[in-house]
């Protein structure tokens, strides 16, 4: 994939990114967006449900990508490890689209509303997820914990990611994130901070 999202969007994607950062998001509006883009206000409407989800369309084709991993993994993988496989794989886009996505994320990070929609879509991801895990047959509690820490790992990972000076390893930072959180889970219920009863299965 040569860019972050299908290429259809692209040029609305980056016209809303590049207004953005120059006016603020809240100065920014449809038209605006499609008319840099070289498009009517009706084009834009065809591709995006308002002006939040073309900031979005990246993480959308993510989020279709990890589920799809996810579910066509194989059943003789332990949950976690095919949620961490699905995060890692699907996380190879990256690289290749680092600077769109640090000016992408910028944009979020400095406007509440659009803060308060990407913590609803890791929702979203985490409960796709879920169904997935539990349509291949994972019972419950082991689909929503493998879930859970998956984009509970990915969340903190992406953000060292996208923060760090020089380009970091996607796959080797995922999993040590990911190696990290289960240390201090692991942690937490040895001192006895957690108090937890513990099912036997396999996560």
């Amino acid at each position: 994939m040569g860019r972050w999202g299908p290429d259809a969007r692209g040029p609305l994607e980056q016209a809303a990114v590049a207004l953005c950062l120059k006016h603020g998001y809240a100065q920014v509006t449809v038209v605006a967006i499609a008319q840099r883009a070289g498009f009517s206000e009706r084009t834009f409407y065809r591709h995006f449900a308002d002006k939040p989800e073309v900031l979005f369309a990246g993480f959308q084709y993510f989020h279709d990508n990890v589920v799809h991993l996810v579910t066509s993994a194989a059943t003789s993988a332990a949950p976690m490890e095919r949620v961490a496989a699905a995060f890692e794989q699907a996380g190879a886009v990256f690289p290749e689209n680092a600077e769109q996505l640090r000016q992408r994320q910028g944009v979020i990070d400095s406007t509440p509303e659009l803060r308060a929609r990407e913590l609803s879509k890791v929702a979203t991801l985490t409960a796709a997820v879920t169904r997935a895990l539990l349509q291949r047959g994972v019972a419950d509690p082991a689909a929503m914990l493998s879930a859970e820490a998956g984009t509970l790992a990915f969340r903190i990972a992406f953000a060292t990611w996208i923060n760090a000076t020089s380009q970091e390893d996607w796959p080797r930072l995922f999993r040590q994130t990911l190696d990290d959180l289960g240390v201090v889970i692991t942690s937490a219920v040895s001192h006895g901070t957690v108090s937890v009863k513990r099912p036997r299965v396999s996560i």
